[in-house]
């Protein structure tokens, strides 16, 4: 549970984080024509006005609404914040970590800026995956669906409802905010539902679902299977290792590797080193060189991708007790449980390395289409003009960013091309940061002002500034983000702590 907490925590924050400016209003004159009375009374559809509260904290209206689909006995729940002043003409919507499709607690930033905003918990309360089955033990589809995709796209039709009946007038624009599974909803909403949004911010996205989530059990399944499991120090000293082996080859030392899929460091290099009272062994090397490779079948095939070097192994080789077992990332075990076992109780002892094969394989034929956001086709999307931003850090612990790179250029190639993409979406590859945008390397600043130029003016982002920032918040490094394949080269004059130091190249083919 305290991983699970932890993992929608740093969702929260990271969206927080993207509200830095307000953004100018588009109906300077806005002001609510509705009472809250009237809020009560508004129709929709299979839809419920449950309660309307006033948050004179917040100086806002907050809403919630359930939504329902019968003849399913499902429930999603709606929360919906509406400003009393300042509202700046559009709709925010916003998305969730794990299996939580969001909380209210995200509505504050947006609605502090201006915004009409909404977020949903996708049709189950908490952030665990038993609600996939149901009181029989039997698969639960219309909550499953909800959570997959059914769930946000509600949010944004009865959001926007809202918006326009307490306004009066309709959110100029729309947009959608979400890392991780919101990333993840984010990628879904462009591919199920282009009309949803005119900008979405897709950060860390879980785009692969139904592979990576199992996938991130691959270090358990070898430790087990070798009956060896790698304490954190060790896992730490290797990561440790391949930065300071790493991290020049970008021409700067800054304790980051700026391209970590090119890094072959090998741990084979801390055989027979002492790491506090443990011994590095060969059995240690060759474990964490298949968590760096990946997961591969018994036949060598590749079936999801490995944790780039630089990562923060710990998270999804997790180890406890004396002596050392096993302790699997919590959602991806909820998964297995729940989704694929199909068993609470489902015995982790049982759980070899061709149980994973077997249960990946399972995962992708069952839920690929239900949850994973792998469809390039974005037509629709960006014929009616939508734009798409998306960022993944380098040193990601939870999702490889090879997942990303690879749905990317796969929508290059059904829509046209590098060029042609790049006019409605492009993609930010963050070095030295891990699933909450946090590490050695700069973190993006100015997304959500980045997306709505973009939507709104037709300036596409041709760069990020990343910083980082000291204990006291002061920034202390800033680096320059460009569209992949782009990075950021030193030029070779200036201080390496200075974007203005650093010019676009193209790695060599």
């Amino acid at each position: 549970m305290k991983t699970r907490l932890a993992f929608a925590v740093v969702v929260l924050a990271f969206t927080a984080s993207a509200f830095a400016q307000r953004p100018a209003a588009l109906y300077p004159d806005a002001t609510p024509v509705l009472s809250l009375d009237g809020l009560r009374k508004v129709a929709w559809p299979n839809t419920t006005i449950e309660s309307v509260t006033l948050n004179e904290t917040e100086g806002s209206v907050r809403i919630t609404a359930i939504v329902t689909h019968p003849p399913a006995k499902d429930r999603v729940t709606v929360w919906v914040a509406l400003p009393l002043k300042n509202w700046n003409g559009r709709f925010m919507g916003t998305g969730g970590g794990g299996f939580m499709g969001g909380r209210p607690e995200s509505l504050r930033g947006p609605v502090t800026q201006g915004f009409a905003a909404a977020a949903t918990d996708t049709g189950h309360e908490g952030s665990s995956g038993a609600f996939a089955l149901n009181a029989n033990g039997r698969l639960n589809w219309p909550e499953i669906r909800d959570n997959a995709y059914l769930g946000i796209h509600e949010m944004t039709v009865v959001g926007k409802a809202l918006t326009q009946a307490f306004y009066g007038k309709p959110a100029r624009y729309a947009y959608f905010i979400g890392s991780s599974t919101g990333g993840r909803q984010g990628l879904m909403e462009a591919q199920r539902y282009p009309e949803d949004y005119d900008g979405i911010f897709s950060g860390c996205p879980a785009v692969n679902w139904a592979r990576m989530v199992p996938g991130g059990l691959w270090p358990q399944a070898v430790m087990r299977e070798a009956n060896h499991y790698v304490s954190k120090a060790k896992l730490d000293a290797a990561t440790a290792a391949a930065v300071t082996a790493c991290d020049a080859a970008d021409g700067v030392t800054d304790g980051v590797i700026d391209d970590p899929l090119r890094c072959a460091w090998d741990p084979t290099a801390l055989v027979g080193t002492q790491t506090g009272e443990e011994v590095f062994t060969a059995a240690d090397a060759e474990l964490i060189r298949q968590i760096w490779d990946g997961a591969r079948s018994r036949d060598g095939k590749r079936l999801w991708y490995g944790y780039p070097r630089g990562t923060n192994l710990s998270a999804v080789a997790g180890t406890e007790g004396t002596p050392l077992t096993g302790k699997p990332f919590t959602i991806a075990w909820d998964w297995i449980k729940f989704f694929l076992a199909q068993n609470p109780s489902y015995d982790g002892s049982l759980f070899t390395r061709d149980e994973f094969e077997l249960f990946l394989s399972q995962s992708a034929e069952l839920y690929g289409p239900v949850f994973s956001a792998d469809n390039p086709d974005l037509t629709r999307f960006r014929d009616r003009g939508g734009k798409l931003l998306i960022t993944h850090g380098l040193a990601d612990q939870l999702i490889p960013p090879q997942s990303t790179i690879e749905y990317y250029e796969k929508v290059q190639q059904r829509m046209g091309g590098a060029a042609q993409v790049a006019q409605f979406a492009r993609l930010f590859l963050v070095p030295g940061v891990d699933h909450g945008f946090r590490g050695a390397g700069p973190t993006p600043a100015g997304t959500q002002a980045a997306l709505i130029r973009w939507v709104e003016e037709g300036q596409a982002p041709d760069r990020l500034l990343g910083e980082a920032k000291d204990k006291d918040g002061k920034v202390r490094r800033t680096r320059p983000l460009f569209p992949y394949p782009q990075f950021a080269k030193y030029s070779g004059r200036g201080s390496p702590d200075d974007a203005a130091h650093f010019v676009a190249a193209t790695p060599a083919r």
